[in-house]
């Protein structure tokens, strides 16, 4: 199996592992996180920056992920990878897509109100 789809199979069993009781309060939050930004198609830095917009693809993502299993317990990771191989092929639900752009809005919207202000 390639790295990629390697890590993209770990995404969405990560991203079902957010769900499990099992699992840690705050491995579900990072694990939210990095699947956030991993589905996100907003990054830190730009594609369209030559080197460093594929940059932060390749070291954050898989960093993050890396990090995530360490917390999340081997048990239930293993059951969530089992769980994403009956699911691959289903598309992603819309309702992830609406929270993803609306965290996107809000940040916007936050960090626009802080220019406003310092603009005065």
């Amino acid at each position: 199996m390639s790295e990629a789809r390697a890590l993209k199979r770990d995404v969405r069993a990560v991203s079902l592992a957010c769900r499990d009781p099992r699992v840690p309060w705050y491995a579900k939050l990072l694990a939210g996180l990095v699947v956030a930004y991993a589905v996100s198609p907003i990054d830190l830095i730009p594609d369209f920056i030559p080197v460093l917009g594929y940059l932060d693809d390749l070291i954050l993502v898989p960093a993050g992920i890396a990090l995530v299993l360490r917390l999340i317990p081997a048990d239930v990771m293993a059951d969530c990878r089992l769980r994403e191989e009956t699911l691959e092929g289903r598309p992603a639900g819309w309702g992830a897509a609406a929270v993803i752009v609306l965290l996107w809005l809000g940040a916007a919207a936050l960090v626009g109100r802080w220019a406003w202000h310092r603009r005065r």
